[in-house]
């Protein structure tokens, strides 16, 4: 079954991996780490992170790196642009407003 990004990043643990990996490239071992379940489970979330492109794999020796795959994090990005604009329109009225109520406009 083909997934999208929107159900992968659905899941609050692979959201979780994906903050923790934009920052640095981790290995399953060190991403477990960070969690309270298996490295399994964590393993799976990563799989899915990675069929959906959101994370691409490096070999490194006997360790594999899962770094962030931004190209694929525009597709979020360019989804929810609309609703930034939009929360941006109604902060500004809003500092509008709070400016004129100062004023006594």
């Amino acid at each position: 079954m083909r997934r999208d990004v929107f159900q992968a990043i659905a899941d609050p643990t692979r959201r979780a991996i994906l903050s923790l990996i934009a920052f640095q490239a981790m290995t399953p071992n060190a991403l477990a780490e960070h969690f309270n379940s298996s490295r399994q489970a964590v393993s799976k979330h990563i799989k899915v992170l990675t069929e959906c492109q959101l994370l691409r794999q490096e070999q490194s020796g006997r360790e594999i790196y899962y770094h962030i795959n931004a190209n694929s994090m525009k597709e979020i990005a360019d989804w929810l642009e609309p609703f930034r604009q939009v929360w941006e329109q109604r902060f500004q009225q809003l500092d509008d407003l709070l400016q004129n109520s100062k004023t006594g406009l």
